[in-house]
């Protein structure tokens, strides 16, 4: 009913920048929280930051600084820009989004299938 399509993950040095996106598409009355996940190898999921609807924002103590997440409502996106890239960030990011669905259908939280991210050296 709800897809979350994400673009941008990729190979950067430490240092580099990347820009993470998200659309949802589908059944959408209307998205509350959105997040990015993020796991490594052997590392259970852990949140990177979230952002609700309204724009106010949470994140991970390892990364406020360096990441920014930010939301178009009208168009059901959010991004994550990484800056200051280190090789710990390296890890598949998953976006999440809390969605109520159109006609009555209820509230569900979905994710992405996921964006590697790997920061070299």
């Amino acid at each position: 009913q709800v897809q979350l399509v994400e673009s941008g993950g990729g190979l950067v040095q430490a240092g580099g920048s990347l820009r993470l996106s998200c659309a949802a598409s589908g059944s959408i009355l209307s998205i509350h929280a959105m997040a990015w996940y993020r796991q490594a190898p052997g590392i259970q999921r852990e949140l990177v930051a979230v952002i609700t609807s309204g724009g106010s924002t949470n994140y991970a103590d390892s990364v406020k600084g360096r990441f920014t997440i930010s939301r178009d409502n009208a168009k059901n996106t959010v991004a994550l820009q990484m800056n200051s890239l280190k090789p710990e960030d390296t890890a598949v990011y998953y976006c999440n989004a809390d969605v109520s669905l159109r006609y009555g259908l209820g509230r569900y939280n979905y994710w992405g299938q996921g964006t590697q991210v790997t920061v070299s050296s």
